[in-house]
């Protein structure tokens, strides 16, 4: 079996088509803690901050969890927050993407081009050890799209993937609307523990996304749960996470 130092997945990642809690209020440069004892699922931390998070102190904070796993054996677990408005660089980034750089900019090891994270966008980092999992990236990868296409069905929302397009889909506004991205996953396996994970727009604003092209697709766009007029409350879309997250991790792998 290959090494997994340094390899990145991204979606910005083609595939085929597939079908209360903790809260806390970041300061720049710190990384949210919540406020109460995060509820554990299968032994898998689950944490939700309230408040935006600072990306470089997520980071950091991802990456150290990550090697207590692997070196340490700690615990894996699933991260959900909201970051300020901020764009990031995967390892496939093409500079004509970036067409105007209104907020900071991240290069990140993640697969996959470039992406916007902002407020009213669910991020999901995972820390899991796919090394106790089977070691299967392609299957850890299809286990998240069918994580949020069942936890968006639950809102009312049809979507899916698409051979040669990166992204979680569905029909943007009005009749006979255009198919728009929704979510996004990006992942980076190193010694078999995974970083970073997914997104899903629940209701930022998307005009933040004129500054890039999503993932390198300049001809869609991009949608959220508000625009389609959908219950864009993040507890609800969180309840939803939560309660297929046990088939997701099953899906990995024991």
């Amino acid at each position: 079996m290959a090494s997994t130092q340094g390899r990145q997945f991204g979606h910005c990642l083609p595939s085929g088509p597939t079908q209360p809690m903790s809260q806390h209020m970041s300061r720049p440069g710190v990384s949210a803690q919540p406020t109460q004892v995060p509820v554990t699922l299968d032994g898998v931390e689950w944490r939700i901050d309230a408040g935006l998070t600072d990306y470089d102190a997520a980071l950091a904070e991802m990456e150290s969890r990550a090697a207590a796993i692997a070196n340490d054996g700690a615990g894996e677990r699933i991260w959900l927050l909201e970051h300020p408005p901020l764009y990031t660089a995967g390892t496939s980034a093409k500079a004509c993407d970036l067409i105007d750089a209104r907020f900071p900019v991240h290069e990140t090891g993640r697969g996959g081009q470039y992406t916007y994270h902002g407020p009213g966008q669910r991020i999901v980092y995972l820390n899991v050890d796919l090394g106790a999992r089977g070691r299967d990236i392609r299957r850890f990868v299809q286990a998240l799209e069918h994580w949020t296409i069942a936890a968006l069905a639950d809102l009312g929302v049809e979507s899916w993937t698409a051979d040669g397009r990166i992204g979680i889909w569905t029909r943007g506004p009005g009749p006979g609307g255009a198919e728009a991205k929704i979510g996004a996953i990006g992942v980076r396996v190193r010694k078999w523990v995974t970083m970073h994970g997914l997104s899903i727009n629940v209701a930022p604003d998307l005009s933040h996304y004129g500054g890039i092209v999503p993932c390198g697709i300049g001809d869609l766009g991009v949608t959220s749960l508000a625009a389609l007029d959908k219950n864009n409350d993040m507890a609800a879309l969180d309840a939803a996470l939560l309660a297929h997250a046990p088939a997701m991790l099953r899906a990995i792998g024991a």
